[in-house]
């Protein structure tokens, strides 16, 4: 049966610790540094899984209402793939990771050749942070003749996840190839070249996925997180206040602020990270050594 939203969904929307912890939480499902903003599952921006009456809301009540409708019909007929497909992403959208694992291992075994099924159920592996069994899966749900963008950027996810930014980096510049200008996948380019301290590269990367007429809130909150590393405090609110109000948007970035006055592991960050170019380079009240600064510690 449905389960309540999980602690992680259910709870006040706030920056974690570490801000290797802040990139990579910007790759998963969870909302990052956005208070109300209607945010779904990595897969999600791809529409309908079968049928138009499958695309999933936005709004989290209408998630819920639409997660609970293909209950009954998964609860009903456990072996129809359409079913099982929606209930499994809206328990995704929902924070239900595991749930969502044990509905796509079901009708992944039902269907074990069937790419869409595959996919769904390696990302729904990602969601919960199985990401070895997740890689394996999602390498199996297309094949080198009809690449998948929206599996090759999930792959780059589980990449990123598991410390290796190269590969992550390269899946999404194979993504990028097959759905240029595409804004969820450059978003998560940016994240990983945030991830490998090249953050002029991020910041440029991630201002073009925010011009895209489909760029999303997060997409934006994900900038603004890239500026606020560098200490572009000013403009990182301003960014972060097209979507939330200014108070929350000034809170956010705060919140960056303090950590990065407060953690000594910025300090040996600033020794190995690629230096900004002059031009680019800004006020620092947090301190010099912060302008720099791009990861510590911890997307799915």
């Amino acid at each position: 049966m449905l389960q309540g939203q999980s602690r992680r969904d259910a709870r006040p929307v706030s920056l974690p610790a570490m801000t290797r912890g802040f990139v990579l939480l910007a790759m998963t499902a969870l909302p990052l540094c956005l208070a109300g903003c209607k945010t779904v599952a990595l897969d999600d921006i791809t529409g309908s899984i079968a049928q138009p009456d499958t695309t999933l809301p936005s709004a989290p009540d209408d998630v819920r209402r639409y997660t609970q409708a293909w209950e009954k019909r998964y609860d009903s007929r456990p072996n129809d793939r359409t079913a099982a497909l929606a209930y499994a992403r809206g328990l995704r959208a929902l924070g239900q990771y595991e749930q969502a694992v044990a509905v796509a291992q079901k009708i992944a075994m039902k269907y074990p050749e069937d790419l869409e099924v595959l996919g769904a159920y390696g990302k729904a592996l990602a969601d919960a942070g199985r990401l070895a069994e997740a890689a394996e899966v999602l390498k199996q749900a297309h094949t080198p003749d009809r690449p998948n963008w929206s599996i090759l950027s999930a792959q780059g996810s589980v990449a990123d996840q598991m410390g290796d930014s190269r590969a992550a980096q390269a899946f999404y510049r194979e993504a990028i190839k097959i759905n240029p200008g595409e804004p969820s996948i450059l978003s998560n380019l940016g994240l990983s070249l945030a991830l490998s301290k090249k953050l002029d590269e991020a910041e440029d990367v991630l201002r073009q996925a925010s011009a895209h007429p489909k760029a999303d809130a997060r997409v934006r909150q994900n900038l603004a997180l890239v500026l606020a590393l560098q200490g572009k405090f000013t403009e990182a609110e301003t960014v972060s206040a097209q979507d939330v109000s200014p108070e929350q948007a000034a809170a956010n970035v705060a919140t960056i602020r303090q950590m990065i006055s407060q953690s000594n592991a910025w300090r040996e960050i600033q020794k190995n990270i690629t230096p900004q170019k002059p031009e680019r380079q800004a006020a620092d009240p947090a301190g010099a050594w912060t302008r720099a600064a791009a990861a510590a510690a911890t997307p799915r």
